[in-house]
């Protein structure tokens, strides 16, 4: 049992920057999976669920236009800046590139957010709620989260983030009371956003003494080419996940759409705890990478699925409870069916991570995407054909996942000659 010990305290020395990366890493999205799970109670109470089902569906419709701004960049930007963390020069010129590419993806976000909202009568008629979430995308421009990571200093991203989360809570309890105030309280939640995302930049400018600056379209080109795949994957990932929320309210009701926003909040913190795990160790892996790590990596990931699967079947209905009230129970069974895509996600961003990234085989990760999100519709049609619930979303999620991983696997095995043993 020492030795156990004596190993394990070898491992966390010798990872040290791996380690406190992974902790702030998962920190940061568990907080911000908590922090709207801890304000829950008071927003269904006095938002309901049908204004809160709103906000949420507006939100989603954001969550395109934030990712259309991301372009895909982070995972490039990532690499670019763990391969030189210590040039000033070579970062500069990487923020100011990325920074240029949003802008110019933000002038385009605007135009079609614009001709979307007042084109569509059902939309237009909450152009105020819309736009108040429409926000959001500047905060991909001016919070490039993936440079801390880049610098292995996601500690910095975690105390801004906890900061202004903290910050907003008094606006919250003071501005929201009732149904009505589900713009006021679109409006705090992307202000302290945008401010905590202002405060990023300072730090990135005045301290770390980088400086970001316009350059000219040349400099971009490649950036836009080498990001083209990973908004490909971003683009397909985002079109299965925030389309659930679309579908389900246009096809059922806004309060259906708050019961699977609170599944999918509570199955997002164990889904954070395991799937940063490929995240921190990205930066390390690829200067140090060996199949035979890989390997134990992929056979770990399974284990951790599992458990995390059991324990959300076993304390998912008090969790529900917990943060919903008797009157969310229907949240359960989703949370029970949602479990099974941290298994499969962990486990698909293992392979993708460790072996298809820093081998520049970015055509598979697309490939990956494309055929989860075909799959994701596929298995929506027959099922909602066959009996049409709401249940139905979830389900074709959870087997969309499984799909991805069975595909990787195959690419893996043929590709690597990669024998996989559950029994190894």
């Amino acid at each position: 049992m020492k030795e156990f010990y004596k190993k394990i305290k070898n491992l966390l020395h010798n990872n040290k920057k791996v380690v406190e990366n992974y902790f702030f890493m998962t920190v940061l999205q568990i907080l911000n999976s908590f922090f709207y799970l801890l304000i829950y109670p008071y927003l269904i109470r006095v938002l309901g669920k049908e204004s809160y089902g709103m906000y949420v569906f507006a939100y989603g419709i954001s969550m395109y236009f934030v990712y259309l701004v991301g372009f895909g960049f982070d995972m490039p930007g990532t690499k670019a800046i763990a391969l030189a963390p210590n040039n000033k020069k070579s970062m500069s010129h990487t923020l100011s590139c990325i920074f240029t590419a949003k802008l110019y993806l933000e002038i385009i976000a605007v135009i079609l957010f614009v001709i979307i909202i007042f084109s569509i009568p059902s939309l237009r008629n909450q152009w105020l709620l819309y736009s108040f979430c429409f926000l959001n995308t500047l905060t991909s421009i001016l919070f490039p989260q993936w440079y801390f990571q880049g610098i292995q200093k996601m500690r910095i991203v975690t105390l801004i983030q906890v900061a202004f989360k903290i910050l907003s809570l008094p606006a919250i309890f003071l501005f929201v009371k009732t149904t009505t105030d589900v713009f006021c309280y679109a409006l705090i939640i992307s202000v302290f956003n945008i401010s905590g995302a202002f405060v990023s930049y300072y730090i990135i400018t005045k301290q770390h003494k980088i400086r970001i600056h316009l350059v000219k379209f040349n400099f971009i080109k490649q950036w836009y080419k080498d990001a083209t795949p990973f908004f490909a994957t971003v683009a397909a990932g985002t079109l299965k996940s925030q389309t659930i929320v679309i579908l389900i309210g246009a096809l059922f009701t806004k309060t259906d759409v708050a019961y699977y926003d609170l599944a999918n909040k509570i199955v997002a913190i164990p889904n954070t705890l395991v799937t940063n795990i490929n995240g921190a160790l990205f930066p390390k892996a690829i200067i140090s990478l060996t199949k035979e790590k890989l390997k134990k990596i992929i056979h770990s990931e399974i284990y951790i699925g599992l458990i995390s699967i059991i324990a959300l079947i076993i304390f998912g209905k008090w969790l529900v409870i917990l943060f919903g009230g008797n009157e969310m129970l229907l949240s359960y069974p989703m949370v029970v069916i949602l479990s099974f895509t941290i298994l499969s996600w962990l486990v698909t961003g293992g392979y993708i991570n460790f072996f298809f990234l820093p081998n520049r085989f970015y055509s598979y990760v697309t490939k990956n995407q494309f055929i989860a999100l075909i799959s994701f519709f596929v298995f929506f049609f027959i099922g909602i054909f066959l009996y049409k619930s709401v249940f139905i979303l979830p389900i074709s999620l959870s087997l969309s996942a499984i799909t991805e991983w069975i595909y990787c696997w195959l690419i893996v095995k043929r590709k690597y000659n990669y024998n996989y043993n559950y029994n190894s």
